[in-house]
C-alpha cells in the first residue's frame, strides 16, 4: 500500500515515502499525507528527515494525475514538498536514488541534501513537455547558480551524487545518506526546541538581507533572550565545570 511513514528518533523525525513499486511517485493522496505528516513531525521533533523506500527517493508526480491538473490539482501535487520547504524545524533530504520532477522539488524543499551513491538529480520537465513547477526555478537558482539550474532545466542534465556535490546541489555524498542524515540532525536533536525553531526563522529573514547591520539587529534580541533561559544557564554552568574540572 503506498503510504507515508513517520518514525521518530529521539527528537529527529525521518519521513519515508513508501511506495517502492511506483519508485514513491507523489500522488495528490501521498502528497496530502507528506504533509500531515511534516506537520506532526513539527510538534514532536527538533530535526526532521525525508527519505524515499529503495530504489528511488521519488520519481515525480504522478503522470496519470498530473496530465488531468489545472491550478487547484496542481497545488495539492505542491503541499507535501511545500510543506517541507515551510518546515519551522531544520530539513535533511537523505536522497537514496532518483529524485525527478517534483521529487527534485522535494529534494530542494529541504534544508539540506545528503546524496547516496545512486542518486540523480533530474528535473525532467523539459523532456515531459511540461513547464516547472512549484517554484523548481526559483529553488534550483538559489541553490546552485544560474548556469548550473540552465543546464538542467532547459538542457536536459542530469546529476549524480558527486556532481551535486560539485554543483552545492547537496551538503555530502555518502555511502548511507539516512545514517549521515541522521548524525548531522544530532545537533538540533539536542538543543532546545525553541532555540531551534528561533535559529531557523532568522536564518530565513537574514538570508533576504544585503545589509549587515540589518543582520545584526535582527538576531540582537533573540540571542539576548536566548541567553535568559534556563537552557543555557544549565549548559554554560556544565561548560564551567568541565573547565575547572581539567
Amino acid at each position: 500500500m503506498a503510504e507515508v511513514l513517520l518514525e521518530h528518533n529521539d527528537s529527529v523525525a525521518v519521513i519515508t515515502i513508501n511506495d517502492p513499486e511506483r519508485r514513491n511517485a507523489l500522488t495528490i493522496d501521498l502528497s496530502e499525507q507528506l504533509a500531515e505528516k511534516v506537520a506532526e513531525a513539527e510538534e514532536n521533533a527538533n530535526a526532521l528527515i525525508v527519505t524515499g523506500a529503495p530504489p528511488a527517493f521519488c520519481a515525480g508526480a504522478d503522470l496519470t494525475q498530473l496530465g488531468n491538473s489545472k491550478d487547484e490539482g496542481l497545488k495539492k501535487i505542491y503541499k507535501g514538498f511545500l510543506a517541507v520547504a515551510n518546515a519551522t524545524i531544520p530539513t535533511i533530504a537523505a536522497v537514496n536514488g532518483a529524485a525527478v520532477g517534483a521529487g527534485l522539488n522535494l529534494a530542494l524543499a529541504a534544508d539540506v541534501r545528503i546524496a547516496g551513491p545512486r542518486a540523480r538529480f533530474d528535473a525532467r520537465f523539459l523532456q515531459l513537455g511540461i513547464h516547472p513547477g512549484g517554484g523548481m526555478t526559483w529553488m534550483l537558482q538559489r541553490i546552485t547558480n544560474p548556469q548550473t539550474a540552465t543546464a538542467m532545466t532547459l538542457l536536459g542534465q542530469i546529476l549524480d551524487a558527486d556532481q551535486a556535490v560539485a554543483h552545492g546541489l547537496a551538503y555530502a555524498k555518502a555511502e548511507d545518506p539516512l545514517a549521515v542524515a541522521l548524525e548531522l540532525a544530532k545537533a538540533s536533536a539536542e538543543a532546545p526546541a525553541e532555540l531551534v525553531r528561533t535559529i531557523k526563522a532568522t536564518m530565513r529573514l537574514t538570508d533576504a538581507m544585503h545589509d549587515h547591520a540589518e543582520a545584526v539587529e535582527t538576531e540582537l534580541r533573540p540571542q539576548v533572550a536566548s541567553i535568559d533561559t534556563p537552557e543555557f544557564a544549565a549548559r554554560l554552568a556544565a561548560m564551567k565545570a568541565r573547565i575547572s574540572g581539567r
